[in-house]
């Protein structure tokens, strides 16, 4: 539960030599959050920062858990009282590594479990085997889609860690795959405006990895001057789609030829699925296919559809994920019977075989890059005393691109007001995560089986916000 920082690799990758699998938590999680993760986990030690360990403490109370607690701390910080110091840890000498060689490892051992909501519902833990992981990285890296050179005794390639490692676009695809090339990689704890284009400055960014909120700040801020881009050879961008005039005014300050590419990946794909060859002008699709991948758009009763028609993306390949954690019905739900995971994304292919995203079948949230689940919301809603029913839709955001915004019903008798319920969840979730309106309504528009219809909501939501 730790922000960016070189220790986050040193525990990743030390856990996966010792035998562990290693899951991700967000450093801004509430003890709500953490507790819900930690039971889900169960893990046996918690790696953190000195700003976390209270939360950490209180959620493994909560959790009933008694968990040794290893801190990453600076020399100028106090290590938290009944905590394990790291650099300690690390700088003792008489370690007996033998014991290494007692551990039996398999490739389809799990080695990873980020957190993902997935197509809909609370988030849930996505078990990414040692295998696919290897692959995908593999994958990324195939002769004619990679964009980048491997370390010589001339040439490294240099990136810039700020896209938070909790995630799989920054533990996978910036940290671990990039490793594997011998990129120098300069990792933030935050995006900061001054340090962030200090250190492409300083560090002679060479590939960008960016998300929405990034382009459009180097495109749009005055402050971003066409030396601070000058080394870039490669932008790619990831999370969300990306406006074409987002992309046009970050290429206006670049040096001529650059690649700009959107690509495409969930959590559950190890990371990614789609990528641009170097060289293209399509800027709005997300590429093809990676290698040893199939791509079909189905209707909804899953017939498959032609060239440009719009239906669900379907992904068949080594890097599908295990499963999620502890739930077979949820991983029933997303992975056919022969293999093929069901994105929850509205999409079309081309006869070129390009993929252009269109929408979004999945009730996700996308509150500047991030995911949010309406049902986790909808959950916390729910735990109010006064709150009878509760539905959470995305509505859009100039800056944000999407905020929750929350349909409440009242217990009968009860009275409440917008500030109260989301101070009530503000209290209990990330701040990403907040509501940005609430409204109270007598009862949830629903079909015959019971199920919120959340088009009705955002209809009138249109019509009437």
């Amino acid at each position: 539960m730790m922000s960016n920082n070189p220790e986050y690799a040193i525990v990743t990758l030390g856990s996966l030599e010792a035998g562990a699998a290693v899951t991700t938590i967000n450093p801004l999680y509430t003890v709500h959050e953490v507790q819900r993760q930690l039971l889900l986990s169960n893990p046996k030690i918690v790696n953190g920062r000195p700003e976390t360990v209270g939360v950490i403490k209180e959620a493994c109370k909560n959790a009933n858990m008694n968990l040794p607690i290893i801190v990453v701390k600076n020399t100028h910080e106090n290590l938290p009282s009944g905590t394990i110091c790291f650099h300690e840890l690390i700088d003792d000498a008489n370690v007996d590594f033998s014991v290494l060689n007692t551990i039996d490892k398999n490739i389809d051992d799990i080695a990873l479990i980020p957190y993902s909501s997935g197509t809909t519902g609370m988030p849930k833990g996505v078990e990414l085997v040692h295998r696919t992981l290897v692959i995908n990285f593999l994958q990324q890296d195939a002769e004619g889609i990679r964009h980048y050179q491997h370390a010589t005794d001339s040439h490294q390639e240099s990136l810039l860690a700020v896209l938070p490692m909790y995630h799989m676009y920054g533990l996978g695809i910036i940290l671990l795959q990039k490793l594997t090339t011998g990129a120098k990689i300069v990792i933030l704890p935050k995006f900061e405006r001054k340090t962030f284009l200090h250190a492409i400055k300083e560090h002679k960014t060479s590939l960008l990895h960016l998300v929405p909120p990034l382009a459009s700040f180097l495109g749009s801020h005055p402050s971003v001057e066409d030396e601070y881009l000058s080394h870039i050879h490669t932008y790619i961008c990831g999370a969300a789609p990306l406006p074409k005039q987002d992309i046009f005014q970050v290429l206006e300050k670049s040096k001529p030829n650059v690649d700009f590419l959107q690509v495409y990946g969930l959590t559950e794909t190890s990371s990614l699925a789609t990528t641009v060859p170097p060289g293209s002008k399509n800027y709005t699709s997300v590429g093809v296919a990676l290698p040893s991948t199939k791509l079909r758009i189905v209707d909804s009763d899953d017939r498959n559809l032609g060239p440009n028609a719009v239906g669900e993306l379907l992904i068949k390949g080594p890097q599908i994920m295990k499963g999620y954690r502890n739930n077979p019905e949820a991983t029933k739900a997303v992975i056919t019977d022969d293999g093929w995971f069901r994105s929850g994304d509205l999409a079309s292919i081309d006869h070129a075989g390009v993929v252009t995203i269109c929408d979004r079948i999945k009730e996700l949230i996308k509150v500047k890059g991030f995911q949010v689940a309406p049902a986790e919301l909808e959950s916390v809603l729910k735990e109010h005393p006064d709150i009878l029913d509760a539905a959470v839709i995305g509505v859009p955001d100039s800056k944000l691109g999407e905020v929750p915004k929350a349909f409440v019903v009242l217990k009968d008798g009860c009275k409440q007001d917008s500030i109260n319920v989301k101070k009530f969840v503000e209290d209990r979730v990330a701040s990403y995560k907040r509501l940005s309106d609430v409204e109270f309504m007598k009862s949830l528009p629903r079909n015959p089986s019971g199920k919120i219809l959340k088009k009705v909501l955002r209809e009138n939501c249109a019509k009437f916000c």
